[in-house]
């Protein structure tokens, strides 16, 4: 009965595919002919202007009426995709992937992206509540009156059904994810091996370089304790007016995320009588998080903050655990169900599968967005402020997820504001990843926000920056898992270099391949090699290739090749495994390597030593004979996010470009140890850039298109942009708008 279940689930699924798997092109004209133009719930007359590229700026009488018209036209542009972080925010992937997703929709549900919602949208400021209802408003709209689904709704088997305010700051927390949670994941089974104290030891060292983002000696310096594992990562860096070249404040940005289609970032501009900017706006939300306004100028990087615990809730007296029973329905396959069981500090992760606990430990994780936080009117304040002051106290109650954010302003002021809500906690060492609830040292306090936190604003150097690194040195631990100096400290590099800075400097800047870490590592291997004569003379070839390398990941660039395919073969060798296959993740992260590797190779017997680089240098010597330049071998894949469903993902894979950049490059391209040809799925997949002496100097490109319906001509139109170094101009002169943004749109009551 099952596979009869399974069996005629496929057939379902092909019938109803067929539009999503071969969608007719469809030109910008055609598409805007779905927007409803009258008869629309509104105050007055919403005027939207198009480019080329389909990125809309709306200009609207009333902030209620830009509201309501920013949800119908983000519906327009990426309907199926805020649907699908819906679904995914609320724990119902199953609900279109089938029973393969359950395990994931019950670990959602445990962590619980929409618990605090309900109280939030309670304690909402009014304006708030009506700005967010009058988008969702146009949410809907957009969806009752739109005679056609998008594609993905076949595919995947949804029927439209409404958004509230609850489900959209459901999205939001999932947008704020703690990114400290892929840390977590991936060192919780190495909890049970035996060498776990030197794991937790290296783990909390080999992040935890001097640079910080801003100096501050007032404060008590940090204690070595950082390291990130987290695949999440930006930069953003501003420039003051005495290092610009226009005599004007600057900013660059560049937020990483994952390399899909449609791009987790929808470009648009906006004015109403409280609002006029430009920017990055995320699918479902109704604000610009990331661009500028005629005032200010912000962005930033996930700060990496410690608004997370784990806790062992086993032996704790007054733990409060509830039970209920869930359902989680699943397509082409029985529902099922599961108990969720939640503590008074979070849901009991342990129950997942998908979560490594220590035999008798109960793991619960306590985290700062299951509070009632209000990001929203936080950013709704930044779009109005008028300087880099007041940017700072319109981010006094954002906690998730925790951000350096920079700004510029128009009178020449740059700053850096620690944006999130931390516990305060006492300055040591952990003593694990996972904390015993009923020490009273480890439960949560004082609470430190934007106002308490350090800020630091027009520094001597004329330039801030930011790359995910450990923002500043407190008396207090900021976080544990910060990325390690690699980026910073090539962007301060170049920041430092003598002559002003253009906005075109600051272009080449996020094309940026040099990874200064790479090449200390390519250099002590090289050393080590040369230590042994007959070692040098395996492959004398490859280690001319080898010392080529300097660093630099560009795509045409032999070297690199040479040094990631012996990499490949000597990590595992040196900690004794078959293959890079087998290494788990812990011993594949980079940071860790650049620290350690050459001292664990130094260490071992010399013969032993001797025999490993022989081995590697012949494997990697094959494996980099098939690829005559980096970017052969990496490679920039473009895929639609449904390219990762069963059976039918190949339909959604559209393009394969070598690429420059690497792990840790300013631009990054991120990858793992490869010795084949990969394509990487994560790193800079959007760019902004503003210069605050002009109005229309603002500049920004997606990796991907502003318009996620499948078959649109706009969908993948700005790859070409991205890989060419190119931007989209988007102006503020109402003069300039209106010749750059041609296509008008006229939406009335």
């Amino acid at each position: 009965m099952r596979r009869g279940l399974f069996f005629m689930g496929l057939v379902s699924l092909f019938l109803s595919a067929c539009s999503a798997l071969s969608p007719s092109e469809v030109s910008r004209e055609e598409r805007l002919k779905a927007l409803p133009t009258h008869g629309l719930p509104l105050e007055g007359t919403v005027t939207v202007r198009w480019n080329a590229q389909a990125v809309p700026f709306i200009e609207a009488s009333s902030d209620r009426d830009l509201a309501f018209e920013l949800g119908l036209v983000q519906a327009h542009l990426r309907l199926a995709q805020i649907r699908i972080l819906k679904q995914a925010a609320q724990g119902r992937l199953s609900e279109m992937a089938g029973p393969f997703a359950q395990d994931i929709d019950f670990t959602i549900r445990i962590l619980d992206f929409g618990r605090a919602a309900s109280e939030m949208v309670k304690r909402m400021p009014p304006e708030t509540k009506m700005l967010m209802q009058a988008f969702a408003d146009g949410l809907n709209y957009y969806q009752d009156h739109l005679e056609e689904m998008p594609p993905e709704f076949g595919l995947l088997g949804l029927e439209p059904e409404p958004f509230s305010i609850e489900d959209l700051l459901t999205i939001g927390r999932l947008a704020g994810t703690d990114v400290n949670w892929l840390a977590y994941i991936s060192l919780l089974p190495a909890r049970n091996r035996k060498e776990w104290p030197e794991i937790w030891a290296r783990a909390l060292d080999a992040g935890s370089g001097p640079t910080t983002s801003f100096p501050n000696p007032e404060q008590q310096a940090a204690a070595t304790l950082l390291l990130s594992f987290a695949k999440s990562g930006s930069n953003s860096f501003a420039v003051a007016p005495s290092k610009s070249a226009s005599g004007a404040a600057m900013i660059a940005n560049d937020p990483h995320l994952g390399v899909t289609v449609p791009n987790l970032w929808i470009l648009a501009g906006i004015k109403s009588p409280s609002f006029n900017a430009v920017g990055f706006m995320i699918p479902g939300l109704p604000f610009i998080a990331l661009g500028r306004t005629p005032d200010l100028a912000w962005g930033g990087t996930n700060m990496r903050a410690a608004n997370s615990d784990l806790y062992d809730i086993a032996g704790l007296a007054d733990a409060g655990i509830s039970e209920e029973t869930i359902t989680i329905k699943t397509r082409f396959w029985f529902d099922a169900e599961r108990t969720l069981r939640r503590s008074r500090l979070g849901g009991v992760l342990s129950d997942s599968s998908l979560i490594s606990a220590r035999p008798g430990e109960t793991l619960a994780l306590r985290w700062v967005g299951h509070e009632p936080t209000d990001e929203v009117t936080a950013l709704f304040a930044v779009m109005r402020a008028k300087d880099a002051y007041a940017f700072r106290a319109a981010l006094s109650n954002f906690a998730v997820s925790p951000q350096n954010l920079l700004c510029a302003d128009s009178a020449g002021n740059i700053c850096h504001v620690l944006a999130t809500v931390i516990p305060k906690r006492p300055f040591r060492t952990p003593l694990d990843l996972v904390l015993d609830a009923r020490d009273k040292q480890n439960e949560w306090g004082e609470m430190l926000d934007a106002r308490t936190l350090p800020f630091a604003i027009n520094p001597p150097e004329g330039f801030l920056a930011s790359s995910n690194n450990r923002p500043t040195d407190t008396p207090y631990p900021i976080g544990y898992f910060f990325n390690a100096d690699e980026r910073i400290r090539r962007i301060k590099e170049m920041l430092s270099a003598s002559g002003p800075i253009s906005v075109e400097d600051l272009m080449r800047m996020q094309q940026d391949t040099v990874s200064p870490a790479s090449r200390q590592l390519a250099n002590d291997l090289v050393a080590a090699i040369e230590a042994f004569p007959r070692v040098t003379a395996v492959q004398p070839e490859f280690l001319n290739r080898l010392k080529s390398f300097q660093g630099d990941y560009r795509a045409d660039a032999a070297g690199p090749v040479a040094f990631e395919t012996l990499l490949y073969h000597l990590v595992p060798a040196v900690y004794g495994f078959e293959d890079a296959s087998e290494l788990p993740p812990y011993r594949q992260e980079f940071a860790v390597l650049v620290y350690y590797l050459p001292g664990d190779l130094a260490a071992l017997p010399a013969e032993r030593r001797e025999l490993i680089l022989a081995d590697a240098i012949n494997k990697a010597s094959n494996d980099a004979a098939e690829f005559p330049s980096w970017g052969d071998m990496h490679r920039l894949e473009i895929d639609h996010v449904l390219s990762s469903v069963p059976v039918l993902g190949s339909f959604f894979k559209y393009a394969d470009y070598p690429t420059g950049g690497s792990r840790e490059t300013v631009m990054k391209t991120a990858h793992g140890l490869i010795n084949e040809k990969s394509g990487t799925r994560y790193g800079a997949q959007a760019r902004h850039i503003s210069d605050m002496g002009d109005l229309d100097a603002n500049y920004f490109v997606l990796l991907g298109g502003n318009d996620g319906w499948l078959g649109s001509l706009n969908a993948l139109d700005q790859v070409d942009l991205w890989r060419e170094g190119q931007y989209i101009r988007m102006p503020l002169r109402p003069e300039t708008v209106a010749q750059e943004f041609p296509d008008v749109t006229v939406l009335s009551p």
